[in-house]
């Protein structure tokens, strides 16, 4: 059975690089959630933030996984934001796959982006604890995540006991 993910990342930036990311996913015969068009983005930039927030919530619905792609300006962004909590309220597995040594249409790559885990803490036994401590990041590029993508999003939902 095909594990239904979403993908997080800083459109603009990013498209070209997570549809490249999507479209490998999708050849393996697996779904994929989160992903605008241009124009649901424009569509969407222009709409309030309460009705941006039910799109995000319904892409998460049926998901078990939520890959953060990880971008040179992807930390600290309004809708990454609201997708990582969401996301961890609903009790997703979450990673992080940065993309920034990924080609973009013009064959350039970026610099390394922060961490978004970084961004968020929970208290465990009384102690603060990163969300970044909990969930891991790889590199697309040099952990080859097209043969890899598959079994870190199914360690990412064993973790979740998904």
């Amino acid at each position: 059975m095909a594990r239904a993910t979403f993908f997080s990342f800083h459109y603009s930036l990013d498209c070209w690089r997570a549809s490249q990311i999507k479209n490998s996913w999708v050849t393996q015969d697996r779904k994929s959630a989160g992903f605008f068009n241009s124009v649901e983005w424009e569509e969407a930039k222009r709409k309030q933030d309460s009705e941006i927030e039910r799109w995000i919530d319904r892409q998460l619905l049926g998901t078990s996984v939520t890959v953060v792609l990880i971008g040179s300006d992807t930390a600290g962004r309004k809708w990454i934001n609201y997708e990582i909590t969401s996301s961890y309220k609903k009790g997703n597995g979450l990673l992080g796959i940065y993309v920034h040594n990924q080609k973009n249409s013009k064959g350039l790559t970026i610099g390394k982006g922060r961490n978004p885990f970084d961004d968020w803490s929970i208290t465990r036994n009384g102690q603060k604890v990163f969300l970044s401590s909990l969930y891991p990041t790889y590199d697309w590029v040099y952990d080859n995540g097209y043969q890899n993508m598959g079994n870190w999003i199914e360690e990412a939902a064993r973790r979740a006991g998904k």
